[in-house]
Protein backbone atom coordinates (compact mmCIF):
# COMPACT_ATOMS: atom_id res chain seq x y z
CA UNK A 1 0.00 0.00 0.00
CA UNK A 2 1.49 3.35 -0.85
CA UNK A 3 1.83 5.95 1.40
CA UNK A 4 -0.51 8.73 2.40
CA UNK A 5 0.29 11.80 1.55
CA UNK A 6 -0.01 15.38 4.04
CA UNK A 7 -2.51 17.90 2.67
CA UNK A 8 -0.38 20.81 2.98
CA UNK A 9 -2.94 23.73 3.25
CA UNK A 10 -4.19 22.21 6.65
CA UNK A 11 -1.03 21.17 7.82
CA UNK A 12 -0.49 25.40 7.55
CA UNK A 13 -3.29 26.02 9.08
CA UNK A 14 -3.45 23.90 12.37
CA UNK A 15 -1.26 22.54 14.98
CA UNK A 16 -1.59 19.23 16.84
CA UNK A 17 -0.64 19.40 20.34
CA UNK A 18 1.18 16.69 22.27
CA UNK A 19 -2.35 15.53 23.25
CA UNK A 20 -3.47 15.34 20.55
CA UNK A 21 -5.78 18.43 20.25
CA UNK A 22 -5.71 20.54 17.15
CA UNK A 23 -5.50 23.98 17.74
CA UNK A 24 -5.71 27.17 14.93
CA UNK A 25 -5.59 30.61 14.58
CA UNK A 26 -8.38 32.80 15.54
CA UNK A 27 -9.90 34.58 12.46
CA UNK A 28 -10.32 37.95 12.11
CA UNK A 29 -6.80 39.35 12.60
CA UNK A 30 -5.82 40.81 9.65
CA UNK A 31 -7.56 43.93 8.88
CA UNK A 32 -10.04 46.53 9.87
CA UNK A 33 -8.59 46.03 13.47
CA UNK A 34 -8.62 49.85 14.27
CA UNK A 35 -11.85 50.28 14.86
CA UNK A 36 -12.48 47.28 17.71
CA UNK A 37 -11.55 48.08 21.24
CA UNK A 38 -9.26 46.28 23.08
CA UNK A 39 -11.30 43.65 24.22
CA UNK A 40 -12.53 42.76 21.35
CA UNK A 41 -8.79 42.91 19.45
CA UNK A 42 -7.11 41.08 22.88
CA UNK A 43 -10.19 37.99 22.40
CA UNK A 44 -9.01 37.89 18.80
CA UNK A 45 -5.09 36.64 20.00
CA UNK A 46 -4.32 33.27 20.73
CA UNK A 47 -5.26 29.70 19.32
CA UNK A 48 -8.86 28.18 19.47
CA UNK A 49 -9.15 24.61 19.49
CA UNK A 50 -11.59 22.95 17.31
CA UNK A 51 -14.38 20.83 17.63
CA UNK A 52 -13.47 17.21 17.64
CA UNK A 53 -15.89 15.97 14.96
CA UNK A 54 -13.70 18.24 12.89
CA UNK A 55 -10.41 17.01 14.81
CA UNK A 56 -11.33 13.45 13.31
CA UNK A 57 -11.61 15.09 9.70
CA UNK A 58 -8.19 17.20 10.62
CA UNK A 59 -6.44 14.07 11.25
CA UNK A 60 -7.25 11.96 8.25
CA UNK A 61 -5.85 14.93 6.36
CA UNK A 62 -2.66 14.99 8.66
CA UNK A 63 -1.92 11.08 8.59
CA UNK A 64 1.51 11.92 9.98
CA UNK A 65 0.65 13.45 13.00
CA UNK A 66 -2.52 10.87 13.88
CA UNK A 67 -0.29 8.50 15.03
CA UNK A 68 0.07 10.02 18.41
CA UNK A 69 -3.27 9.99 19.51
Amino acid sequence: MPKLKTKKAVAKRVKVTGTGKITKRKAGQNHYNRKETGREGMAKKGDARLFEADEKNMLRALPSKSSRR
